[in-house]
């Protein structure tokens, strides 16, 4: 499993590390107080179910031999009124709603546009985000230590 370190640093901007050695900033635009110095949280939610679904189509395709040349996959997020909803079945509070367009191109026939579009529903952070997410505390013994240093609330 991997793992992912955010440490803030001026202002709103963080830095983000993760595997051998990589990192990059997140920041808020400028009208939310930030210096828009990288990208803000929805749109690397946004990044991350793209990317995923373009893979996912990518990788049928590969495994398929079909000749698939690009995935553009356009995304957007908002908040609604669930009552405004007409395809929630909770009708109260607010709903976080992801609307996307999955693009293929390629020699490829109707029937396997059709199918790769069923595919781009398949990708492992689409079946993250529409399934119920645990959110826990680390209780390994660097989440501890600092704990009890009183780095933490």
């Amino acid at each position: 499993m991997s793992e992912v370190v955010v440490t803030s640093q001026k202002n709103l901007q963080n830095e983000v590390r993760y595997g051998d050695g990589h990192s990059f900033i997140t920041d808020e635009p400028r009208e939310a107080g930030g210096e828009d110095a990288g990208p803000d949280p929805y749109t690397l939610l946004l990044g991350a179910l793209g990317s995923c679904i373009s893979m996912t189509v990518h990788l049928y395709a590969r495994r398929k031999q079909w000749p698939v040349e690009t995935v553009t996959v356009r995304l957007r997020q908002n908040r609604i009124h669930a009552k405004d909803c007409q395809d929630c079945k909770d009708k109260e509070g607010f709903i976080h709603r992801i609307e996307r367009a999955v693009s293929v191109t390629g020699d490829l026939s109707d029937e396997q546009h059709a199918r790769l579009q069923e595919i781009a529903h398949k990708c492992p952070v689409h079946k993250t985000l529409s399934s119920k997410i645990v959110i826990t505390d680390m209780k390994d013994e660097e989440t501890l230590e600092s704990s009890e240093a009183g780095e933490f609330f």
